[in-house]
């Protein structure tokens, strides 16, 4: 095999990845490869830090280096370097999925999730997009916004997802000021039926919001019934420890 032709099934091992984590099956049905070339490929990408596996169920994603180039946060350290640790206690002391994304356009793109060994949970959303509007990471990163973007982007439409979405202009702009206040947004059911989560903002040196911290979990059970305040403080104080100690480091 050429370098070249080496080069260009490592790319399309990448990009069957862009869809979210997947087993080598799948991956091969996406990349249009054999199997056994798919295996050795995503052993070459995993020892650059380009995919890793997931030691619960096995299958690949996108892994930290390529996921910290896509999203132009090549600092050192990097921002998911930082963040990792602080994901793991935090899925730890909630028990539910802790996660990490940024801004993509009108989406928000998840850069990063660390799960939990509870036998019903939600699945592995990274470098997955969703829109804004109709997830707790995307309404912090509106809240934090200014007007304009925010106008430009109900001026785009708000697409009903689900029975709960926010799909009325008014009625954002009311749940992003509230989220100013908290400083912590919930949603439930607004994405997709059976799923809540909460996101709080991650600030930069200059306090703009680059990054969001969130916990997802099914909707039955999370968030414990009264805790809805504790958690989301929680999920605040967390992404507030992340943004001072990146800008401690860039210090």
């Amino acid at each position: 095999m050429s370098r070249v032709q080496s080069i260009e099934r490592a790319f399309a091992v990448l990009s069957a990845l862009g869809d979210g984590p997947s087993g080598v099956t799948t991956i091969a049905g996406r990349a249009q490869l054999p199997k056994s070339t798919v295996v050795r490929l995503l052993r070459a990408l995993q020892a650059e830090d380009a995919v890793e596996q997931s030691p619960i169920d096995g299958r690949y994603r996108l892994g930290p280096r390529v996921v910290t180039l896509a999203a132009g946060l090549a600092a050192s350290p990097s921002l998911l370097a930082v963040a990792r640790p602080s994901l793991t206690s935090l899925a730890a002391e909630t028990g539910e999925a802790a996660g990490l994304s940024i801004p993509d356009g009108r989406d928000v793109h998840y850069v990063e999730q660390v799960d939990t060994l509870n036998p019903v949970s939600i699945r592995d959303w990274t470098g997955t997009r969703v829109p804004m509007h109709a997830v707790s990471s995307g309404q912090v990163f509106l809240a934090h916004a200014s007007s304009s973007v925010v106008e430009a982007y109900l001026g785009g439409g708000l697409a009903r997802l689900t029975p709960r979405t926010i799909v009325d202009a008014d009625a954002l702009r009311e749940r992003l000021r509230a989220v100013q206040l908290a400083g912590y947004s919930w949603v439930h059911d607004e994405f997709a039926e059976g799923i809540s989560s909460v996101a709080a903002g991650i600030a930069d040196a200059s306090g703009e919001v680059v990054a969001a911290l969130h916990v997802h979990g099914p909707s039955y059970r999370f968030p414990p019934p009264g805790r809805d305040a504790d958690v989301g403080r929680l999920v605040a104080t967390t992404a507030a420890r992340i943004a001072r100690t990146l800008r401690q480091a860039a210090g």
